[in-house]
């Protein structure tokens, strides 16, 4: 079996829960629909009801034709028959609507719970783990879990009806009332035997299930990369594996539920041969009639049916565990970054300090540096004391006692090769990631101790790449800002490169912008993302620079909308121009998560250092006079 399920391992934040456990939070749900469960309870009992009554009716009927064949009682049985069907078809109606509605609304609370869960997640959360997966579990998964809560509305009816038609049984005829109820251990025994194993395949083939969303989701994303080096071959490969491992679960999962029911129902099938044995014969020496013998056959089928659907609710049941453990597991999940007050944020200055801070992207890291013979790390007022022995050289760390101060209003370029640690000072300073020692302050107070909505709301960030949403670009640039007038997005856009790039758009401001920015270009998802950094009007603006070139237009356009965008504000940029670094008020150049040199374009190029290096190699080439005597060359 193991090559069957390789590569179906539970996500790290993966829990398990018990049956109890699981089945006190799915009550919870409930609770707040109480009074639609109360009627589907009365609707449930009036529809078991009239169906126990169905079978006794037409036994008495019989009895009564025995001794007395006439037309109209024939026509009367008939009759009672109808009205009982129609009414028991009108109960089972009302309860499947009034349940339907109950199940939607408790579907539609967990997928609220589930996708406010996901919101809540910090980055580190979904760089570990794929975002197809996320996807199933808010969207697969509490939709099985809608079929458990189903199982359960029809589990109250069944065990109603099955009570009913045992107490029937009994005062008709004791002695077969007991044969046959005493069958129902039996069944109840085998299907318990399955629960395990149900739920363990049902978590299976629920992984497997993500595994092809996250596979799909994945191929969708990455179809232009994976077009402009012909892997679509390779692409359906891949996908063709994982499908056929979901195949190969789905066909055990199958193997497992299918073979239940038929062990059940060969179970009830001897069981009332049996029962039509030993009732025929006492038809045959007149110890029953044949209108009591027919209830008993009638009631057996009343009886098994309902009993098998009971015996087998914990194996389906399981399906629904399995899928709600899931997306519980996702709403508990620990998050990283964990702020130890909410305070209040006012305007900020835009002061930033780094102090000692320790960062690393890997999750195991901190609880290894404290395992023996690592560096076991006191805190006290941002202070780093070493107490014994030495951080491991393999636990990844991107900052180790990194401090850096940058004053309000000051435009600082951060330059270094890939990996240096630069992408990640702007990350932690906008909170998205947990930092593992030291502090981080903004205008003299730790980021941990402030209220994290209001202090994000003063962070302006553009990434490398900007991602914008369907629609269009006037709903991207005042995505920060929804209530924002026309008037304020206008003006908002016109700031940047003086507006002309908003001209070249096939309709302006309302031109949609496609999947991800895929209508515009770049340089144009670079300035619509700026406009929107103006319109949120933030006191601290980060700057991810592309390192894509566009064209020398779009380049001006760009840098004078930055122009515009940092008056004012403290500025932190990745730089890749050099038109960023020469415009900056500081320059630090980093390499393995410190600061080696820094200072201002001029000083730093007099040094002859490592900035001198980074020049000649990314900056040399975008300056006018390379340019102009490269072209001299030419000449």
């Amino acid at each position: 079996m193991g090559f069957i399920l390789d590569g179906l391992e539970a996500e790290a934040y993966d829990r398990s829960y018990s049956d109890a456990a699981l089945i006190r939070r799915i009550v919870g749900y409930f609770r707040p629909h109480g009074r639609k469960i109360v009627g589907v309870a009365l609707l449930v009992t009036a529809a078991s009801l009239v169906e126990a009554l169905i079978p006794f009716g037409v036994a008495r009927g019989i009895d009564l034709l025995a001794s007395n064949p006439a037309a109209q009682l024939l026509l009367g049985l008939a009759g009672l028959v109808t009205v009982l069907g129609s009414l028991g078809w009108l109960f089972n109606f009302l309860r499947q609507k009034l349940a339907a509605e109950a199940v939607g609304d408790v579907v539609l609370q967990l997928r609220d719970d589930a996708f406010a869960a996901v919101m809540q997640r910090d980055l580190s959360f979904y760089d570990q783990f794929p975002s197809g997966t996320i996807v199933s579990r808010v969207t697969s998964d509490t939709q099985d879990f809608s079929n458990v809560v189903t199982l359960t509305m029809d589990l109250m009816s069944q065990v109603l009806l099955v009570a009913l038609v045992s107490v029937v049984l009994v005062v008709v005829q004791p002695s077969l009332g007991l044969l046959t109820i005493m069958t129902a251990p039996v069944v109840f025994l085998v299907a318990l035997a399955f629960r395990r194993v149900a739920r363990w395949t049902s978590q299976q083939a629920r992984r497997a299930v993500a595994k092809v969303n996250s596979s799909i989701q994945e191929t969708v994303s990455g179809i232009a990369v994976a077009k402009s080096f012909r892997q679509e071959a390779a692409v359906y490969e891949e996908f063709t594996a994982t499908n056929n491992l979901a195949y190969r679960v789905s066909v055990r999962r199958g193997l497992v539920f299918d073979t239940i029911f038929p062990l059940l129902d060969a179970i009830a099938g001897l069981a009332t041969a049996a029962v039509v044995y030993f009732g025929g014969a006492r038809v045959l020496d007149g110890t029953i009639s044949a209108g009591e013998w027919y209830l008993f056959v009638q009631g057996l089928m009343l009886f098994y049916f309902p009993l098998t659907s009971i015996a087998s609710f914990w194996s389906q049941f399981q399906q629904g565990l399995a899928s709600s453990e899931r997306v519980f597991a996702l709403i508990d999940a620990e998050p990283r970054v964990v702020q130890r007050a909410s305070q209040p944020v006012p305007r900020l200055r835009g002061e930033i300090a780094f102090e000692g801070v320790d960062f690393t992207y890997r999750p195991d890291a901190e609880s290894a540096a404290q395992a023996p013979g690592g560096e076991q790390v006191a805190r006290r007022e941002g202070e780093r004391v070493t107490v014994s022995g030495f951080v491991p050289p393999d636990m990844g760390w991107v900052l180790r006692g990194f401090s850096l101060e940058v004053p309000a209003g000051q435009r600082l370029a951060v330059v270094g090769h890939t990996g240096a640690g630069k992408s990640s000072l702007a990350r932690l300073i906008a909170r998205f990631y947990e930092f593992q020692g030291g502090r981080i302050l903004i205008d003299g107070r730790d980021i941990r101790d402030l209220d994290l909505g209001q202090y994000r709301r003063q962070i302006g960030m553009v990434p490398q790449v900007p991602f914008l949403f369907t629609g269009s670009v006037a709903d991207n640039i005042r995505y920060g800002r929804p209530e924002a007038p026309d008037e304020a997005v206008a003006a908002a856009a016109a700031r940047i490169g003086g507006g002309e790039w908003v001209a070249d758009l096939p309709q302006g401001l309302q031109s949609e912008v496609g999947e991800r920015g895929a209508r515009l270009s770049l340089g144009q998802r670079q300035l619509v993302a700026m406009a929107r950094v103006m319109l949120q009007d933030p006191r601290v603006f980060i700057l991810d620079e592309a390192t894509a070139s566009v064209d020398p237009f779009t380049e001006e356009q760009i840098q004078t909308g930055l122009d515009a965008v940092m008056a004012g504000r403290t500025s932190i940029v990745i730089a890749h121009r050099l038109s960023t670094v020469r415009s900056a008020d500081r320059i630090i150049v980093m390499r393995q998560g410190q600061i080696i040199e820094e200072g201002s374009h001029e000083a730093l190029l007099g040094q002859g250092g490592h900035y001198a290096e980074l020049y000649t190699t990314y900056f040399r080439h975008q300056s006018l006079e390379y340019i102009e005597a490269v072209g001299a060359f030419g000449e």
